[in-house]
């Protein structure tokens, strides 16, 4: 037709709801957990502490929240004539993206008091660092055709990318427990999601000739061990969760101290006050050498 390249018919539900389904589900999963993390953050003692749920809200948000999702929803993505394989090193590289750019974001909004400037910036950054392994992991796709984009929505989804990090980072900040972080984390999954499915709808496909088979990695070779990766990874951020100190454990510790340390100098040592189920070891795990700072001077009465 005058010289127009073809495109090809794309199918971006190939399986019905299940992969949109599933996509969302992670999205929102990821998301509560990053939220739970990023709590910590704030009440952690030491940089060290920190730094280390830092990593685990990225891995979270930017690992299972994005980037699972992605790839979830990539599944259900299909091109008439050609099949799809993937580069594996550029799959990995958009995962790599993903988690360190949610993990800078954190970094910028989590340093110092939460400002205006500081929460765009960081969410600029993780915006396009979205929209990078978004488009990266299509680059990635390896099929008998060539990819082009609709700028207007490209420019549309990288927006929508943007919009959705800083208001990710601000509820990180800010939401500390219950229905807010539910409510929070089924908002994120929505605008993760409405930032993938735009950009893949600026997506146009033209077909090539036949030359050969297409390289790369089928979705079955890769399923299997990303589908582990997810499963380990929430197992994973679920322990650590469960096996931190919470603030009760925090302050029953500060209490069995201050009994022992109130206690009348009678005997030649004084035992330390009973703790019948492991306060003071569960107070300090996860941040050896770091007593939590006891405000009170006497016991209760």
């Amino acid at each position: 037709m005058g010289g127009m390249a073809a495109v090809a018919e794309i199918n971006h539900f190939e399986y019905g709801w299940i992969t949109p389904a599933l996509s969302y589900t992670l999205s929102v999963l990821g998301s509560a957990l990053g939220l739970v993390c990023a709590g910590r953050i704030r009440t952690a003692q030491t940089p060290g502490a920190r730094a280390w749920w830092g990593l685990l809200a990225a891995w979270a948000i930017g690992g299972t929240a994005i980037w699972a999702m992605h790839f979830m929803a990539m599944l259900g993505f299909a091109v008439a004539g050609t099949r799809i394989r993937y580069d594996v090193p550029l799959t990995a590289a958009s995962t790599v993206i993903a988690v360190v750019a949610v993990g800078i974001g954190l970094a910028i909004v989590g340093t110092g008091r939460l400002a205006a400037p500081r929460l765009l910036a960081g969410g600029v950054f993780t915006g396009a660092g979205v929209a990078a392994m978004h488009y990266t992991g299509m680059a990635a796709m390896r099929l008998d055709g060539s990819l082009s984009y609709d700028r207007l929505r490209v420019a549309l989804s990288v927006l929508i990318a943007v919009v959705a990090a800083t208001v990710a980072l601000w509820l990180a900040m800010t939401v500390r427990r219950g229905l807010a972080i539910a409510a929070s984390a089924l908002v994120m999954g929505i605008a993760v999601n409405g930032m993938h499915f735009t950009g893949m709808s600026a997506l146009s496909v033209h077909p090539h000739e036949r030359t050969g088979e297409v390289t790369g990695a089928e979705v079955s070779g890769l399923l299997v061990p990303i589908v582990l990766a997810v499963v380990f990874g929430v197992v994973g951020l679920v322990y650590a969760l469960l096996a931190a100190p919470t603030d009760d454990d925090r302050a029953g510790t500060a209490y069995l101290d201050a009994r022992r340390d109130t206690e009348p100098v009678g005997a030649v040592t004084p035992e330390p006050a009973p703790d019948p189920v492991g306060l003071r070891a569960r107070s300090t795990l996860g941040q050896p050498g770091t007593p939590f700072p006891s405000r009170r001077s006497t016991p209760p009465r």
